[in-house]
């Protein structure tokens, strides 16, 4: 009777998870199968539109695999290299302040997009043409690569607006936390807070501080881990070491902290850094730079 009503609430549980609260639990898989999706779509558009514009004016002078080669041997590429570019858009903090160092990186990073799609491309052509008792050929080199360049960086810039975009609207329907001021008597001071005030679209509710696992830097935001949920919040972890020490959290890498009533064990490496292992299973790389100071505090 106990196993059927244990069974029974388990149901309950998994129906009442909202459809954003699977897609969060599945983030990236989703998001690639969307960019999948249109990659596929724009791509075989632009291979029959190749094909139906050299068919007018009689035979093509090449086979129809050829321009869907082409197509998706961009889109393969593109979709090898998007897990980086979203690793380096939110390590990248967008200070208008700082606009001219902003443009300056978007710049370097288009470059180097460009020169590994073309790479990586050209690769794949070359394995299918010979296969096919073929040559590709990328020449004049300078020419085709500026070519590509072009569109690369056009390329870039709409992925950019649209991680933006998507960055903004997660956050609205995840919810963003707060922090709630507490000051000590001198009214000068900050002292830990015990609660994160936590905005959902337009429902506001309370997050224990002391229920977060461990925290991670993610461009102009930070992570809040807790019971297997994210909450981002606008700070720095620099502003966040300081506010959340009393509460019994240690910086432990220049990305992350942790709460150290959650800390499973400890295992340090030969080179002087280590690894902390949580109650729930998840591993935090421990900097030597930190851990010092993290292993004075423990003591």
């Amino acid at each position: 009777m106990a196993d059927r009503d244990e069974v029974q609430d388990v149901k309950q549980e998994q129906s009442s998870v909202t459809w954003f609260e699977k897609f969060d639990q599945h983030q990236g898989r989703y998001v690639a199968l969307l960019m999948a999706a249109y990659l596929l779509v724009n791509n075989s558009i632009n291979a029959t539109s190749n094909w139906m514009e050299a068919s007018r004016n009689g035979s093509p002078d090449f086979a129809l695999w050829e321009p869907f080669l082409w197509e998706y041997s961009s889109a393969i590429s593109t979709l090898c290299l998007a897990p980086i570019l979203f690793f380096c858009w939110a390590k990248l903090s967008n200070n208008l302040l700082k606009l001219p160092k902003q443009v300056v990186l978007h710049v370097g990073l288009a470059v180097a997009f460009s020169v590994s799609h073309v790479a990586l491309m050209v690769a794949m052509r070359k394995v299918v043409y010979a296969l096919a008792a073929s040559e590709y050929n990328f020449e004049p080199v300078f020419r085709e690569f500026f070519y590509e360049l072009r569109k690369d960086v056009w390329g870039y810039l709409f992925f950019f607006a649209l991680y933006q975009l998507y960055q903004f609207v997660y956050r609205r329907l995840k919810g963003e936390a707060n922090l709630i001021s507490a000051q000590t008597k001198d009214q000068r001071v900050l002292a830990a807070p015990e609660h994160l005030l936590v905005k959902k679209l337009d429902r506001e509710f309370l997050v224990r501080v002391s229920d977060i696992e461990w925290l991670e830097s993610s461009g102009n935001y930070v992570n809040l881990h807790s019971g297997g949920r994210i909450y981002p919040l606008r700070a720095t972890l620099g502003e966040l070491s300081e506010r959340l020490a009393e509460s019994g959290f240690s910086r432990i890498h220049r990305s992350y902290m942790v709460n150290h009533h959650v800390i499973d064990h400890i295992s340090y490496q030969s080179s002087g850094d280590g690894e902390i292992h949580l109650k729930g299973g998840q591993v935090l790389n421990l900097s030597r730079r930190y851990k010092d100071a993290f292993k004075e505090r423990l003591s």
